[in-house]
Formats: C-alpha cells, structure tokens, sequence
C-alpha cells in the first residue's frame, strides 16, 4: 500500500514525464506546488517507488520514469476519481448533433478528431463477428488449390472466405480439419479463437493431426480473424511519427508494416466488461512494445457492438484520453 505522499510523487512522475519525456529527478519534483518536501524526502520515495516495482531508472539519468506497474497505478487512481468529475466536450457533441452524418460517419469524424487532439493514431472496430459465438464451421472446396470456409455464429451472421489450399493436401483431408475446428471451436467467440485451440486440443491423436496439417490451420484460423475484423477504420497513423520514441526508422517501419497487415488488430479486441489499457509489454505483437493501446466497448441502440482505440507510446496523456474516449463510447451507445 502506498502512502499518500508516494502516490502525489508516482503522479507527479508519470504526469512529469508525459510532458516533457524526459526522465525526472527530485529537483524537478520540489518544484511542484502539491510537493513541498525536502529533495531528500523526495529521493527517498522515489527509491522507495523503485523498490516496489512503480518506477523505473534509466541508464543516462539519475531521473526516474515510471514502469507498466507505475502507470497502470496512475491510470487506476485516475479511473477512482473520474467519477467526481462532470466532463463535456462540446466538439464532440457537435458532432454527434449533427443531422447529415451517418452513424459511421459521426463515430470515424469524432475519432478523428481525437487523433489531431492529441497526435495519437486512432482505430475504429466497427459492428463485426468479434463478439458473437461460433455455432458452425463449413469447408466448400472450390477448385484444385482453393477452398471457402464458411463460418455462421450465433447472431445469424454468416461470413465466408477464401482460402489458397497447401500444396498435396486432399480436399478430403480439409474437410476433416474443419470438422474438428467445428467441434473444438462450437460456442467459442470469435475474438477467442486462438486462446481456445490452445486450451481445447488436448488429445494426443488430435493434436497429431492438427500439428501435421499446421499451414492449413493457420491459413483457416487466418480466414476466421479477417471475417471478424474486416470492418474497421484507422486515422492518425503519421501522427506516431511527431513522437520522439518513434525517431527510430526501424520502429516505425515495424509498426506500420503491423497496421498494414492488420496484426494490430490483435490488440484491439471489444470487450464487454469495459475499458482495456494495455501497456507496453503486455501487447502481444513486437511493434506495440513501446505503445500503450486503449479500447473502450461500445454498443448501440439498436445492438451493434464495437470498440474505439487510441495507440501511441506509453508516455500517453491518460488523464485526457481515457475520459474522452469514454465520453465518445457513450456517444456512440445512445445512437438508434
């Protein structure tokens, strides 16, 4: 448990280092109002931080910054006291007022606007498969090297696609993969797909001929996240490049061959229970190591499901960006 003074000097830190991304001492700490403490007090806490795992230090500086454990600290504290606070943002509302949009079109303009609001890129998951339950999987061959698979879930959504079959497997032999996708994947949610194959396939026989046939797997498995998470919209991708993390040519082009081959996605996922903050580290695909992703559900009127995302480095704004996209989501969940 952190006492009260450790917690205003995490915050100062964090709030410290977002603005200026360099990393921060206890100079730089007295010289805040809510900090009137000896630099000494000061560097003790932040030893003490460091200790715990909330702040990290860096090799060039005797500064701190804070760590994945130190900013999800922040971000929690920060969701405690939102509560409290009454937000509007008019520029939002004036969008979502006005008669000539569509739904689409409002949620992509508002996105957009958080995008060259706070230079971050912004991702839009529109209304899809993500959030139903597989009921059936179908295997159509179609000629000597391509097949349809076809998936219904349990909304009656039905989407189909095209795969290129490896070369010297049988469309027989397809057939029996699908069957057991259909069996091993039947009420699994879309967005869940890998994590359930992992889980599920534990018998050795199964396993055997699932591993054997491992590229049609992976070009099936493929096909069922494309059906899902084709409907989506993404702004702001040159904004990365303002942020002096992003400097690194082989960063970006790691990032952005990620957004072209839709692999961001992975880390873009509705879920219900409500927001997601993922920091760092804990996105799974390289190009996001140092990328913070937030997603926030949204569901309308009419039972559309969807998620809005905000990604930039981990030095994020959080005390403006969560607010706003929770402010947008809300938006989104009163329109017909």
């Amino acid at each position: 448990m952190l006492s009260s003074r450790q917690i205003l000097v995490l915050k100062a830190i964090v709030e410290e280092y977002v603005k200026t991304n360099e990393p921060v001492g206890s100079r730089t700490l007295s010289k805040r109002e809510e900090l009137a403490f000896s630099p000494a007090t000061l560097r003790n806490d932040m030893a003490d931080l460091e200790d715990l795992g909330f702040l990290e230090k860096t090799h060039t500086s005797s500064g701190r910054v804070p760590s994945v454990k130190g900013y999800h600290y922040y971000v929690e504290t920060l969701m405690n006291e939102k509560n409290d606070v009454d937000y509007s943002f008019p520029m939002i509302d004036e969008i979502f007022k006005r008669q000539d949009l569509s739904k689409e079109q409002a949620i992509h303009e508002s996105m957009s606007l958080v995008s060259q609001l706070t230079n971050y890129a912004s991702l839009v998951l529109g209304n899809s498969a993500t959030s139903q339950r597989i009921k059936k999987l179908q295997f159509i061959g179609l000629q000597e090297n391509f097949a349809l698979i076809i998936m219904v879930t349990d909304a009656g959504h039905v989407e189909s696609k095209k795969i290129i079959v490896p070369e010297g497997l049988r469309f027989s032999e397809i057939e029996k993969v699908v069957n057991i996708l259909d069996e091993i994947l039947h009420n699994c949610l879309v967005s869940e797909i890998e994590e359930t194959m992992r889980s599920k396939i534990n018998d050795e026989e199964i396993m055997d001929f699932i591993l054997y046939r491992e590229d049609l797997v992976n070009a099936i498995v493929q096909a069922f996240q494309e059906m899902a998470t084709d409907k989506y919209h993404i702004t702001g991708q040159s904004n990365i490049l303002r942020q002096p993390e992003f400097q690194d040519i082989e960063k970006v082009k790691d990032l952005f061959d990620a957004i072209e081959k839709k692999e961001i996605l992975k880390v873009v996922k509705y879920d219900e229970t409500g927001i997601s903050v993922r920091i760092g580290s804990e996105n799974e695909i390289r190009a996001l190591q140092d990328c913070t992703v937030i997603t926030v559900p949204y569901s309308t009127q009419s039972g559309e499901k969807g998620a809005i995302s905000i990604f930039g480095p981990t030095r994020m704004e959080y005390s403006k960006i969560i607010p706003l996209l929770e402010y947008i989501s809300k938006n989104i969940n009163k329109i017909l």
